[in-house]
């Protein structure tokens, strides 16, 4: 569908499209089921979810840090 399927739709001002489309929107996202997510979203989804969940890592302390910072002067 285009929206010249539509022609109603061009005689809208600005803030009529975009309560349309909030109501077009809330339509769909009331069924969530109704729209398939790849899996490759839910790989990405799950591998932030890990690091996340996961300690940080090698993170310098503040004094680490400055020190760091005045070596490099």
């Amino acid at each position: 569908m285009r929206l010249n399927d539509i022609p109603e739709i061009s005689r809208l001002s600005t803030p009529e499209k975009i309560l349309l489309l909030e109501e077009l929107w809330d339509s769909i996202a009331s069924d969530e089921s109704s729209v398939p997510v790849p899996r490759s979203h839910i790989e990405e989804l799950d591998g932030r979810l890990r690091r996340y969940g996961s300690p940080p890592g090698g993170l310098l302390s503040l004094e680490d840090l400055q020190k760091k910072i005045e070596k490099r002067k």
